[in-house]
């Protein structure tokens, strides 16, 4: 399954080369949205929240009305995710607060389970290095992706893993990761990072995962709706 993403900085839809350099900004959120409107699920991420310089709720609201979203970005307690559930969101994505003092969140995982659902529950492992990343991203553990997810496996419905090192490169996800990722856990796996094509997509379908797109889309090299 293809997955759209729509991520928010600054009240513009943005495309980020590896979390940091932007490389696209847009300001049309109708026409995106009508692209995306034919999708089972759109990726919907407020970066502004994700790394604590700010947040984009008006907006974040406006699409979870019109859009089928998973939505993340600076959640980091239950009644943030309740909110967003609220307002429309299909699901709610935790992601830096799944990792406490250097360790793995489990009592948070717990909670979320219990409060809101697994299934409403998407869990981001972001990787950088091969070793999970937090708050934007600008922090590296020591954690190994495949060890927290089968820890936290009980507790959601879905993984969402990024290849930071390759996201917004269109270099291709490593497709080595995809098959050790999948071998890992019975959820539902989402993996995002440097996907440039829709053979790419199809090839991780056959191997068990959906695909996040978002660089290859803003910039017409994968039509998409």
């Amino acid at each position: 399954m293809l997955i759209p993403s729509i991520d928010l900085m600054g009240g513009k839809i943005v495309q980020l080369v590896q979390g940091e350099k932007k490389a696209l900004e847009f300001e049309n959120f109708d026409y995106w949205i009508n692209r995306f409107s034919t999708f089972p699920l759109v990726q919907l991420i407020d970066l502004d929240a994700a790394m604590g310089s700010g947040n984009n709720r008006e907006l974040i609201a406006m699409i979870c009305q019109r859009l089928p979203c998973q939505t993340g970005g600076g959640i980091r307690d239950i009644e943030r995710a309740r909110e967003l559930l609220t307002i429309g969101a299909r699901r709610v994505i935790f992601g830096s607060a799944l990792i406490h003092k250097g360790a793995i969140n489990t009592a948070l995982a717990e909670e979320a389970a219990r409060s809101l659902g697994t299934e409403q529950l998407t869990f981001a492992i972001d990787s950088r290095g091969g070793k999970v990343a937090i708050k934007g991203w600008k922090e590296v553990s020591t954690i190994d992706p495949v060890d927290m997810m089968r820890l936290l496996e009980p507790h959601c419905h879905a993984f969402l893993y990024t290849h930071i090192d390759t996201e917004g490169t269109m270099t291709g996800f490593p497709m080595d990761r995809a098959v050790r990722l999948r071998a890992a856990t019975q959820n539902q796996l989402i993996v995002a990072g440097g996907i440039r094509s829709r053979e790419e997509v199809d090839a991780l379908h056959v191997a068990g995962a959906d695909a996040v797109v978002g660089m290859a889309i803003y910039t017409g090299n994968m039509l998409a709706g």
